[in-house]
């Protein structure tokens, strides 16, 4: 298989990976200046400093995100990128100091291995020194450590799951990336509708025809009330917030494609789209070609998430 297309230019990713406790946290640095929107999905999503992000809100930059395991414990990862981004000049100019600006997302992974081993702001600080420019390192590191898909058996009978990666360059010249971290309570699929990573074991069922003949109420091994899919698009075009915020809705699309079923009561899906370009804005048809290009490289982060965590 060939490498994949490096992020646009200036695009950083690192880990922090904790391989007894089965944890991690996974950071994307974009280049100063860059723009972001998000899409929240699923009944359950764990987050911080989303709503600074929205179109409606005023600032325009973000200075990071950060993806944790921990569950919501694993938010405090976030403290210590703005700890490192701040030591590095990296922020929000304000009056009295520069803020850092630093959206943050986690999956739940505690059953994985010791639920009391989190992603701390340490953690955060450490993902930031380790983040470089290239194809990212994927598989079972940072927040996709103790990741899995395929719950309705229980965890224990689910496909291990990691980070996944995926890039395109577009007609118009820009590159859109994806970052995938893969946690989902249904199968991922592949392009062709067969399974990739569901439920494991004789007689393991589909995930969604299981859930389509359900007659009875679950027992508490089966449906996995815990799981969300984390992707952040990267691109070097020029979008506002608002274009930002589109492609990020139109990459959930993606995950739609690739996870089965998707957007439950028991997921907190997210989606984040960082844009780094300067000069004129993207006109009306090369962001529906980002936003064609962001479903594309989400769905594929996401089945990479799982190929590229099996041994």
């Amino acid at each position: 298989m060939s490498e994949p297309l490096v992020p646009p230019e200036g695009f950083r990713v690192g880990h922090w990976t904790d391989e007894t406790g089965r944890t991690g946290c996974t950071v994307v640095i974009p280049p100063e200046g860059t723009r972001g929107g998000v899409d929240v999905r699923g009944g359950g999503p764990g987050t911080r400093e989303t709503d600074v992000v929205s179109p409606l809100a005023g600032t325009d930059r973000v200075s990071a995100v950060m993806f944790a395991g921990g569950s919501a414990y694993g938010l405090a990862a976030a403290d210590g990128a703005m700890r490192w981004l701040e030591a590095n000049g990296i922020g929000y100019p304000t009056p009295a100091a520069l803020v850092p600006i630093v959206p943050a997302a986690i999956v739940y992974a505690l059953a994985e291995g010791d639920a009391s081993a989190r992603p701390t702001a340490d953690s955060g600080y450490a993902a930031c020194d380790a983040a470089r420019e290239g194809v990212p390192e994927r598989g079972r590191v940072g927040a996709g450590t103790g990741t899995a898909a395929g719950k309705v058996l229980g965890r224990g009978a689910a496909t291990p799951s990691g980070v996944g990666y995926a890039a395109v360059r577009g007609g118009f010249g820009a590159t859109v990336a994806a970052l995938a971290v893969a946690n989902p309570f249904g199968d991922v699929v592949a392009g062709n509708g067969t399974v990739l990573a569901g439920a494991r074991g004789d007689g393991a069922p589909r995930t969604a025809e299981f859930i389509a003949a359900l007659d009875r109420v679950p027992s508490p091994t089966e449906l996995e009330s815990r799981n969300t899919t984390l992707v952040c698009v990267m691109t070097g075009a020029s979008l506002d917030k608002a274009g930002c915020s589109r492609v990020a809705r139109a990459a959930s699309a993606g995950i739609a494609r690739a996870v089965e079923p998707v957007f439950t009561d028991v997921d907190g899906d997210v989606v984040f789209c960082l844009a780094s370009g300067e000069g004129e804005l993207a006109d009306r048809f090369e962001l529906i070609q980002l936003e064609t290009l962001a479903a594309h490289v989400t769905a594929e982060a996401i089945r990479d998430a799982v190929t590229s965590a099996q041994p």
